[in-house]
């Protein structure tokens, strides 16, 4: 990660240390809305922006479910021995360690690919701004081409902002960090968020210039001289769509409750602890809902407008909006794009003859270990002490039961599994 991001760190540095980052403008709905009427008549003349915008929407969601894929993976005793250790007595330290490793190298990747579409189709947003400037017909072709054309770099600065952003809204959500106080709390916070917006003010130009095909270092470089000679319009900007976005995000955390009393007891798995992976599967509507309201609506103006701002910067600096037409050195990015999305597929399909079931199933630091044979929607105990039908079913343990699966069913598909592991003959044998 680090890789990425130090070529962007000078610019979030840039800025941070500037006299006025010391007394930024508040957020104001007339700040945003003052901008943003070129925005909204660019996109109801050309439709294709909103497009993208919804592109955009369904890339998010899919890396969502992408990711949630990897909640399943984790067998349910795993979840229910996280929220023991954490209920339980003393430092819980490390208790969702056997979940956190897996799931943010999981999550890393999602982001990843995410940021492919989400970067081409951004890019294309605006592209439509700089062919309107140009007085040239926007068509979807013709962005995908300009957009294809800086592919990689593209690809680079989405992946490392949304690893920015996918973190402090993580940051954000309420936590019970027992060995802070309320006082440290809200200055790690502070810090946070000032760096975190000293990091959207820095980029504000980025965009606009990979659109006009520079590349990584040069459009970290453009962002700031950008940024500095239109700092307080560009704060105002950013403070109004984020106080917006703020507003989305506290009513898709209202959304997030309602939905968690909606699902009543649904929440508890068959064992009794939480459904941790069925909890997160309903979280796919608040978060769909307000996710789709920012994509679609909000970052589609608020690309214009900036990409608008842009333009004048340069105008002012007699300077040219030359956009790049050379798609095929989009291509090995597009082949690389979808190699990795193989291997996940890959992944997914074969994670039990790999070993990811059973490194999935390890509880750290603990003598306790969890070993299993996923089958036909059942987790099997893989004892090699088992030797027999009759074994097999006795020895099999209550809590391992799939936690949608009803025991009747749960043991009908057990008999079937032992069965025709050690005597297909007797299907027809009976439990009494």
């Amino acid at each position: 990660m680090n890789l990425f991001k130090n070529k962007y760190d000078f610019v979030r540095d840039e800025l941070k240390d500037l006299p006025e980052f010391s007394e930024l403008p508040k957020g104001n709905l007339k700040d945003f809305a003052s901008r943003i009427k070129y925005a909204l008549l660019l996109g109801l003349k050309e439709k294709e922006i909103f497009f993208f915008g919804a592109m955009q929407w369904l890339s998010i969601v899919l890396a969502y479910l992408l990711w949630l894929q990897m909640l399943y993976w984790i067998p349910q005793p795993v979840w229910d021995w996280i929220g023991e250790c954490l209920d339980g007595p003393g430092d819980s330290d490390g208790c969702t360690l056997a979940a956190d490793i897996p799931l943010f190298l999981w999550g890393v990747l999602c982001i990843f690919l995410a940021a492919f579409p989400i970067g081409i189709l951004s890019s294309a947003m605006g592209t439509t701004h700089f062919l309107h400037k140009n007085g040239e017909k926007s068509t979807v072709v013709k962005c995908l081409n300009a957009a294809f054309s800086n592919a990689f770099a593209t690809w680079n600065f989405h992946f490392i902002d949304g690893y920015i952003t996918v973190g402090q809204i993580i940051e954000r959500l309420p936590s019970d960090d027992k060995n802070e106080t309320a006082a440290q709390k809200a200055a790690r916070s502070a810090a946070s968020e000032a760096l975190y917006y000293a990091w959207k003010l820095g980029i504000a130009g980025v965009l606009p210039s990979l659109v006009l095909g520079n590349g990584v270092i040069e459009s970290g470089k453009n962002s700031i001289k950008f940024v500095k000679a239109n700092f307080i319009e560009i704060a105002k900007l950013r403070a109004a769509y984020s106080l917006i976005c703020w507003v989305i995000g506290i009513l898709a955390y209202v959304g997030a409750i309602l939905t968690l009393i909606f699902m009543g007891d649904e929440i508890y798995a068959l064992s009794g602890g939480l459904a941790v992976a069925k909890i997160y599967l309903y979280m796919i509507v608040p978060i769909a809902v307000s996710v789709s309201v920012i994509m679609i609506l909000l970052r589609p103006i608020y690309v214009l407008t900036i990409c608008d701002m842009y333009s004048d910067y340069l105008s002012q600096n007699n300077e040219t909006a030359d956009l790049p037409n050379n798609p095929k050195n989009g291509k090995k990015a597009v082949i690389l794009f979808i190699v990795i999305c193989a291997i996940v597929a890959l992944i997914a399909g074969f994670r039990e003859q790999i070993g990811l079931t059973n490194a999935l199933s390890d509880i750290t630091d603990t003598s306790r270990e969890i070993r299993y044979i996923e089958k036909d929607g059942i987790y099997i105990e893989n004892d090699p002490s088992i030797n027999g039908y009759y074994s097999c079913i006795n020895s099999d343990a209550g809590y391992e039961i799939s936690e949608e699966m009803p025991y009747d069913e749960y043991m009908k598909k057990l008999k079937k599994y032992c069965s025709d592991k050690f005597s297909p003959s007797v299907n027809s044998i009976s439990m009494p």
